[in-house]
């Protein structure tokens, strides 16, 4: 029998706050850990371990309260706690540049020898000011002070190489698979208040200022106005966030066919009644909603940005940023051409068989932490 590969290695995987993707991914990846070996430990905030669950799926967990935005006090408060917490880890796997910050100064504070890994899942956001020039500064410093830096798209890539970085990899993020619908069509359909053949738009994601969902309101209206579509369909969008009440407010103000249905465990019945799913985001890496939508077999109207051409390749609707006009109209085509949409199923499944699956996923990881630390040592007599 093959020796474990982790033996009796000590694994700290931190993140900051997240509803989303960052913390789906580090769930789907705990399996994987714990068979190879490795005795697995994750810190972050403990309202992430209530939405995620980790120590479901076979790791400790270590409450550190790492906020999404810079803290100076709280930032403290975390490194300190942070560098209590991995004082025994052989190797800290830090997701998101936020836990990435906060992880490099518990490694200063603390055990200098214990390997860090930073994946980078975001970019930082646009525009100036102090805040963003001391994002930047923290983005530098954390990826020269990471052992390796996972990029999880081209652009985040090039950037880590461009601010420093000693040893940047290509990290892939597989969406874990979606559960059996529970619903069918028809069902799902008739329980948003479809009872004819309209068609149904699908968003998925939180509601903050990256996914764009304001942008998606203006193609909205335009489309709502295009008599290709008549009745215009209706727009869900699953997810919660700080735009909610904002987003309201414009549906309502404006008439618009939007509902919100704020965070689901339901994506894969959703999808499953969709005639299109839709994602206006300013900025992507391997969205786990673009890899859903054309696993589901769903036409996918998105944005041309970040990892998003890479990901999808030409089996998706590609839009500039920002660009309402465009949105628009890539939705009327794929609605108002039933063989086109087709195409773009077919293209989906084709382009997804060629995405690594989460096991994959997690081999490669298991790989780079074995490169970093060695084999396991040698059991005594």
């Amino acid at each position: 029998m093959a020796e474990p590969p982790l033996r009796d290695r000590r694994i700290s995987e931190v993140l900051a706050t997240s509803t989303g993707g960052v913390g789906t991914h580090v769930r789907s990846l705990l399996p994987s850990l714990v068979d190879s070996g490795a005795a697995v430990q994750v810190c972050g905030p403990r309202a992430t371990d209530d939405l995620f669950g980790f120590s479901g799926r076979g790791a400790s967990f270590t409450a550190v309260e790492i906020s999404a935005g810079l803290s100076p006090v709280a930032d403290v408060r975390a490194v300190q706690a942070l560098r209590r917490a991995v004082a025994g880890s052989d190797l800290v796997h830090a997701h998101g540049l936020r836990a990435g910050l906060v992880a490099a100064a518990a490694r200063r504070l603390g055990n200098r020898s214990t390997r860090l890994v930073l994946t980078l899942h975001n970019a930082l956001p646009e525009g100036g000011g102090l805040r963003r020039r001391l994002l930047a500064q923290a983005e530098r410093a954390t990826v020269r002070a990471a052992d390796v830096v996972l990029a999880a798209s081209g652009d985040l890539a090039g950037n880590a190489r461009r601010q420093g970085a000693r040893d940047v990899r290509p990290a892939p993020v597989s969406a874990p698979p979606l559960p059996a619908a529970t619903r069918t069509r028809v069902e799902v359909r008739e329980e948003l208040g479809i009872v004819d053949d309209r068609a149904l738009v699908v968003a998925v994601g939180r509601l903050h200022p990256q996914k764009g969902y304001d942008v998606l309101l203006d193609a909205v209206a335009r489309w709502s106005a295009d008599q290709r579509l008549r009745p215009a369909p209706l727009v869900v969008v699953a997810g919660d966030g700080p735009l909610h009440d904002e987003l309201a407010d414009r549906i309502r103000t404006d008439a618009l066919p939007v509902t919100l249905l704020g965070r689901r465990d339901d994506v894969a019945d959703l999808l499953g009644a969709a005639d299109l799913c839709v994602l206006p985001s300013r900025w992507e890496a391997r969205s786990l909603t673009a890899q859903e939508a054309l696993r589901s077999g769903v036409p996918l109207v998105a944005t041309r940005t970040g990892g998003l051409p890479e990901l999808l390749g030409t089996a998706a609707e590609l839009v500039p940023v920002g660009d309402a006009g465009a949105l628009a109209e890539a939705v009327v085509r794929v609605l108002c051409d039933s063989a086109h949409a087709a195409d773009l199923v077919e293209a989906g499944r084709r382009q997804a068989a060629t995405w690594p699956d989460e096991e994959a996923t997690a081999a490669q990881l298991v790989a780079i932490y074995r490169e970093l630390l060695g084999p396991p040592a040698r059991p005594g007599p």
